[in-house]
């Protein structure tokens, strides 16, 4: 079993490396020079194009498995805007091959997880801890985590949520009168 996940492993590091170098570098003539030569506006637009962020949230390749969380959404109540909020969501894996969790990833920088970068055997558990920073916020929030592993389907999502209250300790009144 370690070495199908190895296996594995360097399969997806290969198609990685096949993926990347083509998209670098390559010769600008001809037809490839005219699209290179495009406005500013454009370029942007081509620059912050997703194909970098959507490589790094692929699902390892190979083998898949299944995962079991206890809970999927935790509601934090309410806290004060500049709290942080923490949570463990525990989770087993169900499948017969080992769980690889690729990516974690919060709907914001405020959601903050932080993952098992080990494999994890059939049956065995693991958990991802999140973090919510109530810094800047106010009223009802919801949060997404979304979780990307070697999973049918790729992709399971977590849930933050609660309200963000005005911390009164740290604001001043607006009619005070100093002497």
């Amino acid at each position: 079993m370690l070495k199908r996940l190895i296996f594995g492993l360097a399969i997806v590091l290969f198609v990685g490396a096949i993926v990347s170098c083509g998209s670098e570098g390559s010769d600008a003539t001809g037809e490839d020079a005219a699209r290179q030569s495009v406005t500013p506006n454009q370029n942007a637009a081509q620059t912050s194009s997703p194909q970098p962020a959507t490589q790094a949230t692929q699902a390892p390749t190979g083998p898949t498995t299944t995962i079991a969380f206890e809970e999927s959404e935790y509601d934090f109540g309410t806290v004060k805007a500049g709290e942080k909020v923490t949570h463990v969501f525990k989770f087993k894996n169900t499948g017969s091959e080992p769980l690889i969790i690729s990516n974690a990833k919060g709907s914001c920088g405020c959601t903050v997880p932080n993952w098992p970068r080990e494999p994890i055997p059939p049956g065995g558990e693991g958990e991802i801890v999140v973090e919510f920073n109530s810094k800047g916020k106010r009223g009802k929030q919801n949060r997404k985590v979304t979780i990307t592993a070697n999973t049918e389907p790729p992709q399971t999502f977590l849930y933050v949520k609660g309200e963000v209250i005005p911390d009164q300790s740290q604001s001043t009144p607006a009619n005070k009168v100093t002497q």
